[in-house]
């Protein structure tokens, strides 16, 4: 099967309409025509590929429009069989036979790759076809990944029979995946926690509040972690949809946070008793831990925040539950030393010791 004329009209102008959605090729008599979005710069590469597997980067045989070395504002046609997410030197296609490619820069702006693309025998008539642009600076420089932009759904199948062209859906609702995943990541490790951590060492000060303060301690953390353990499920689930695009550091802290606060549920079991001789060491590893997991999650919260380009508004509402959450902590600390000092004085007179009461803030 071939074509004798292959057409991509890709946009390459420095005029873009960021919310034009890219179409890929469709057939017009013996031409394959497309419409990606333009580059994000005037002199940014454009491409088009068919993938013989699936509708991913990965496997894709693509044609590249790039801008000549010599300069001089023309572009010129490579070919890449790429594997994996990264691109390698140019060379031939294995499954497609291509000759006569060239590309233009019409007065419009777009770049026009032309070309024959033969196709093996056995070739469906439905095939999947992947197109992208990005920047250029002396080589092909890595395309937009940001959530919610064109660049990620770029793909989708065309009939080399009748020309119809299908666009891949789920843009949409990934990027409701990966919002949900960092409002359950929020709530769970950036407030929750926080809060119980306030509730142990607070308000076992005040006689008043034993043994309640550490039932609202317990609660907090397990619904914590059960919302969390939620957020980061959702997160595993969001790489595996999102192959090629890793954030290693904010993914990398969430595994830690994760590992960590399943520790602290386990540890649960294994709290010695108040009187044993380990209790000390045990509360230790509980504090240390536990106040990691509350300093990790916070951090991978902004940084998941930076990945999803949220609003402002967004991050300075988290700021300010935070900054809340912190000036509590610090009206207590400074309420329950005193409340400890004074027990400690008064019982300094006595020969009784210090009461049950009198307990630092730090104790468990």
């Amino acid at each position: 099967m071939s074509f004798p004329r292959l057409l991509l009209a890709l946009l390459a102008a420095a005029a873009f309409a960021p919310a034009a959605r890219p179409r890929g090729g469709r057939l017009r008599g013996g031409e394959v025509l497309g419409q990606p979005p333009s580059p994000p710069s005037s002199g940014g590469w454009v491409a088009w590929g068919l993938n013989p597997k699936a509708q991913s980067m990965d496997g894709t045989q693509a044609l590249v429009a790039v801008p000549k070395s010599a300069g001089g504002g023309g572009y010129e046609v490579q070919t890449y069989s790429i594997s994996g997410y990264k691109l390698d030197s140019p060379g031939s296609l294995p499954n497609y036979q291509t000759s006569d490619l060239a590309a233009e820069v019409g007065a419009d702006g777009r770049v026009q790759v032309f070309g024959t693309l033969k196709l093996q025998n056995g070739t469906g008539a439905e095939v999947n076809q992947v197109w992208q642009v990005g920047p250029y600076s002396g080589g092909i420089g890595a395309h937009d990944t940001k959530p919610g932009s064109d660049s990620i759904n770029a793909k989708g199948t065309l009939n080399l029979l009748t020309g119809a062209t299908t666009a891949a859906s789920g843009g949409g609702s990934i990027l409701r995946k990966k919002n949900t995943h960092g409002i359950l990541n929020a709530v769970s490790w950036g407030l929750l926690l926080p809060m119980g951590a306030i509730f142990a060492r607070y308000l076992k000060t005040f006689k008043s509040a034993d043994p309640a303060w550490f039932y609202l301690h317990v609660a907090c953390q397990l619904i914590g972690y059960g919302v969390g353990v939620s957020g980061w499920a959702t997160g595993i689930h969001l790489g595996n949809l999102s192959k090629g695009i890793t954030y290693s550091l904010h993914r990398n802290i969430g595994i830690t946070v994760f590992a960590l606060g399943t520790l602290q549920i386990f540890a649960l079991f294994l709290r010695p008793k108040k009187d044993h001789k380990y209790r000390l060491y045990w509360n230790i590893y509980h504090h240390s831990v536990g106040y990691t997991i509350i300093i990790l999650g916070i951090v991978n919260i902004f940084k998941g925040m930076s990945i999803l380009d949220v609003e402002q508004k967004w991050k300075t509402g988290y700021i300010i539950a935070i900054a809340i959450l912190g000036a509590i902590a610090v009206i207590l600390e400074v309420v329950t030393w005193g409340i400890v000092l004074k027990r400690r004085k008064e019982d300094s007179k006595t020969s009784n010791g210090t009461s049950n009461g009198g307990r630092l803030p730090l104790s468990l």
